[in-house]
């Protein structure tokens, strides 16, 4: 099904589009083994994770963080 299918949704104001995709999405995680997690990203929090514990102290300030988000705009 596609959403040009149901032509309620182009009634709908765009906070009302959020909310009807909130709701799908959270009918979807009720069973979290029906959302499949790729290898890569399992690898990337596997790497993140180790990183972090051998340089525990090492982390960013959320004020840093944006900073650098915002040095790259």
């Amino acid at each position: 099904m596609r959403t040009v299918d149901i032509h309620e949704i182009d009634s709908l104001s765009t906070s009302e589009k959020i909310l009807l995709v909130e709701d799908i999405w959270d009918r979807i995680t009720v069973d979290e083994s029906s959302v499949p997690v790729p290898q890569s990203h399992k690898e990337e929090l596997n790497r993140r994770l180790s990183r972090y514990k051998s340089h525990p102290g090492n982390l960013l300030s959320l004020e840093d963080l944006q900073g650098r988000i915002e040095q790259r705009k």
